[in-house]
């Protein structure tokens, strides 16, 4: 008996190589823009956790300072130093001379969106400003220095910065 052995050889078809580089194509063209809006919403998450930071900080020197909040020509000094019942800014806290109240944050975060977050501002102004990271109304309210319109204006799903 004569047997014709046929090498049989175990290999992908061009076909099924096409296909398996298409598969990966189109999962690369689904989790690139998803990775790529990382970073955007990595700002956004930062801006949330600010300003719920900026708020209670408010509520505590409020509650602790007879209804009245930070002046806007102080409110750094009033939010991460000692103060007195006054609002007096002092060096170090003193049960004896009435300086117990504070700091209510350890410093002012820097804006993470926006224009004015290029260049890390921390500053904060009555206004919108070019050089100012955050707008504050001497009233307890505070919000972020962007744009009421336009680029740097929006997060991600449209909500405005400003109403965080």
């Amino acid at each position: 008996m004569n047997r014709v052995s046929k090498k049989k050889y175990n290999a992908f078809s061009l076909i099924e190589l096409v296909i398996v580089v298409v598969i990966i194509g189109i999962i690369a063209a689904i989790a690139i823009p998803k990775m790529s809006k990382g970073s955007a919403g990595a700002s956004e998450s930062a801006l949330a956790g600010d300003m719920t930071l900026w708020r209670q900080a408010m509520d505590m020197y409020q509650n602790e300072h007879g209804g009245v909040f930070p002046d806007l020509t102080n409110v750094v000094n009033q939010l991460t130093q000692f103060t007195n019942s006054d609002g007096s800014v002092q060096g170090a806290k003193n049960t004896t001379t009435g300086v117990v109240y504070g700091p209510y944050m350890r410093a002012i975060p820097p804006l993470p969106v926006g224009p004015a977050a290029v260049k890390g501002s921390t500053a904060i102004a009555g206004t919108a400003g070019t050089s100012n990271g955050w707008i504050y109304d001497g009233a307890g309210n505070i919000s972020p220095n962007t744009p009421a319109s336009g680029t740097g204006s929006t997060d991600s799903s449209g909500k405005l910065f400003s109403s965080y």
